[in-house]
C-alpha cells in the first residue's frame, strides 16, 4: 500500500472528513445514489442478518441465534442480490453491508438499492470505515447511544464520495483480493483453534475411572433479581457471556430492568440455546434476561480448577447431547430450567486428574488471545488500507488489478 500514489489532480469540497477529492470524482447527496427498498410479504424466503464483523449473512450463520419460528414475518423486507442493508441501531457502528444474498430481514433495517449505475461493494466498503461510521453516528438520533437509530429520511440527507464506474471497479477488485487474503489468514488460525478445541473436549470427556454426581450435588441454582444498576449482558455461543455493548449481533435491550437475573463473575448461565451450543462462562458481572438460568458450583467445588474443568466440558458436544435429553420433543428455543439440569449425571474427576488438562486449557487460552490480538491488527489494518482509496487519496495503479 505504500508505493500507492495520489492522482495527478485534486478539487476541493466542502466535507468534514476530506478536503480534496480527485479531480472526476463528485460529493453527492445520498438521495442521489440511493433509494429506499420497502418491499414486503415474502415471508418464505430465508432470513438474513445485518452484523458489524461480517456484513449481511444468512440468519443460520449467526453465531447467536433467534428463534424466529413463530413471528409474523409479514412485515419483514425483502432483500434482493446486490442491495445494501444497514442496521438503524448499530450503523454507527458499522453494521451494515452489501447483500450476496435474497432474503427477507427485520423490518428494523433499512434496505438500499441504487438509483444509478454504480459499483455496490464500492459502498459497502466506504460505508464500514471509520471515518463514515462516525458520520452516521452524527445523523442518527437517540438519548443515548444504546438507542441511537439512523433513519432512511437522515441517511438520503447524508453525502458519499462517488467516483467514475471505471474506477469505483478498480478499487472494489484491489480490494477484494486484500480481504481475500486477509479471510485466508484468518481461516488458516480459527482452523488451528478448532483443532485445539477437538483436543480439549477429548480430555475433558475421558471418563472412563471419574466419578459421577447429578449436578444437583456440584452446583446451585442463583436466583438474584431487580439489580437495576448493573450493566446488561449478552449470552453468546462463541464468546460466552460479555457485555451487550462488545456484541455485534442487535440485541433488543428491554424497556426495564427489574427482574433481570444478576450473573457474578465466575457463574454459569444455561439459555435458550444451551441445547445447540452449550453452557455458557462469565467472566463478568451484570444482568441478563429473567429467561436464563443461573448456576455456581458449590462451596466444596468452586475453585479455579473445577471452574475451568467445567468451563470446557460444559460446551462440548458430549455435554450438549446429554442436554438434549431433556428438552427432547420441545420446540426450538425452549430454555432448560434447572428442575431438567439438576438430574443430569454429569463426571466429577479429582483436582488431580484435571491437572493435567490444564496445559491443554492454557494452550487454547493462549491462542485465542493471540488470535484476538492479531485480528484486532488485522481490523485496523483494512481500515488503514481502505479509507484512503475509497476517499482518492491514493490511487489503484491498473497492474495492481491485474496482478
Amino acid at each position: 500500500m505504500s508505493k500507492l500514489k495520489p492522482y495527478e489532480k485534486y478539487q476541493p469540497v466542502q466535507y468534514d472528513y476530506v478536503a480534496v477529492i480527485p479531480e472526476g470524482w463528485q460529493l453527492l447527496p445520498n438521495i442521489a445514489v440511493f433509494k429506499e427498498r420497502i418491499e414486503r410479504g415474502f415471508v418464505d424466503e430465508e432470513l438474513l442478518s445485518v452484523t458489524i464483523g461480517r456484513g449481511v449473512i444468512r440468519q443460520t450463520d449467526v453465531a447467536i441465534k433467534k428463534d424466529s419460528s413463530n413471528e409474523d414475518k409479514s412485515k419483514y423486507k425483502l432483500i434482493k442480490i446486490g442491495d445494501i442493508a444497514y442496521n438503524r441501531m448499530r450503523m454507527w457502528q458499522g453494521a451494515l453491508g452489501y447483500s450476496d444474498y435474497r432474503g427477507i430481514t427485520s423490518p428494523a433495517y433499512v434496505i438500499l438499492k441504487p438509483k444509478i449505475k454504480i459499483n455496490q461493494r464500492f459502498f459497502h466498503y466506504m460505508f464500514r470505515t471509520g471515518f463514515y461510521t462516525n458520520y452516521s453516528k452524527r445523523f442518527s438520533y437517540g438519548i443515548v447511544d444504546d438507542q441511537l437509530s439512523l433513519r432512511y429520511v437522515d441517511f438520503k440527507r447524508m453525502y458519499s464520495i462517488l467516483p467514475p464506474l471505471e474506477t469505483q471497479d478498480t478499487i472494489v477488485k484491489y480490494l477484494d483480493c486484500k480481504t481475500k487474503k486477509i479471510q485466508q489468514l484468518i481461516q488458516k488460525k480459527e482452523r488451528l483453534i478448532d483443532t485445539l478445541v477437538e483436543n480439549v473436549n477429548y480430555v475433558v470427556n475421558d471418563d472412563r475411572n471419574w466419578k459421577i454426581e447429578k449436578a444437583k450435588w456440584l452446583f446451585d441454582e442463583v436466583k438474584i433479581k431487580n439489580q437495576v444498576n448493573e450493566e446488561l449482558l449478552a449470552v453468546t455461543q462463541d464468546r460466552g457471556v460479555i457485555p451487550k455493548r462488545l456484541c455485534e449481533e442487535n440485541f433488543v435491550s428491554p424497556n426495564s430492568y427489574e427482574g433481570l437475573k444478576l450473573v457474578e463473575v465466575d457463574d454459569f448461565v444455561i439459555s435458550l440455546r444451551s441445547f445447540q451450543g452449550g453452557i455458557e462462562f462469565s467472566e463478568y458481572r451484570g444482568i441478563v434476561s429473567p429467561a436464563y438460568n443461573i448456576i455456581r458450583l458449590k462451596y466444596k467445588f468452586n475453585n479455579l480448577i473445577y471452574r475451568r474443568f467445567f468451563r470446557y466440558y460444559f460446551k462440548s458436544p458430549k455435554l450438549i447431547l446429554l442436554l438434549n435429553t431433556v428438552i427432547s420433543g420441545i420446540r426450538d428455543g425452549q430454555n432448560i430450567n434447572w428442575n431438567d439440569f439438576k438430574n443430569l449425571v454429569l463426571p466429577i474427576p479429582s483436582e488431580e486428574e484435571i491437572r493435567p488438562m490444564l496445559k491443554d486449557f492454557d494452550k487454547l487460552e493462549k491462542l485465542k488471545l493471540t488470535y484476538k490480538v492479531e485480528r484486532k491488527k488485522i481490523q485496523e489494518y483494512q481500515n488503514a488500507l481502505i479509507t484512503p482509496l475509497v476517499t482518492g487519496e491514493i490511487r489503484v495503479p491498473t497492474e495492481k488489478v491485474m496482478n
